[in-house]
């Protein structure tokens, strides 16, 4: 009797060892494969945001080499660098914001009880900008002209503005 309880138990052991390792191995085959459909996906989804950005930024200061190379000077002293312009040119404009009036540069009069403001700003290329302004309630666009002069400071100059229906 002891030695047929012994034998079963054995058989029980080795028929839930074989049932373990089978469920144990394709759990892990199981894993891999979504991992991999998982990383395939994340890969695509990574490549065609990189493609949107890109596509995005094709106007901008930062990817126009024609627009860069305006700034460049045979006299490394005169040189202007892109990188330093964009934040300089953009802490320029939003320093009109502060005017009671309102920024000067949005091409609006003030039309409520808020004056209106610069809130986002893009340069792009060396002549150009195209800024987002509100007054809080009232959205617009405008695209301006930029000019840096011979002693570093910047020129505004509005070309067009866009006003939004409420």
């Amino acid at each position: 009797m002891k030695k047929s309880f012994l034998l079963y138990a054995f058989i029980i052991l080795v028929l839930m060892n074989v049932f373990t390792y089978s469920f144990y191995s394709s759990e892990v085959a199981f894993e891999q494969n979504r991992y991999e459909k998982t990383t395939k996906k994340l890969k695509d989804s990574l490549t065609s945001v990189t493609a949107k950005l890109t596509d995005a930024n094709y106007f901008s200061l930062e990817k126009n080499e024609n627009a860069q190379n305006y700034f460049d000077s045979d006299d490394a002293e005169k040189m202007i660098k892109y990188e330093e312009l964009i934040p300089y040119v953009t802490e320029k404009l939003l320093d009109y914001n502060s005017n009671p009036k309102g920024n000067p540069y949005v091409g609006q009069d003030q039309i409520g009880a808020n004056k209106f403001i610069i809130n986002k700003v893009k340069i792009l290329n060396h002549r150009w900008i195209i800024a987002d302004y509100s007054d809080g309630e009232i959205w617009g666009e405008v695209l301006l002209k930029y000019f840096v002069n011979s002693d570093e400071s910047i020129s505004f100059e509005v070309n067009q503005t866009l006003l939004y229906q409420k």
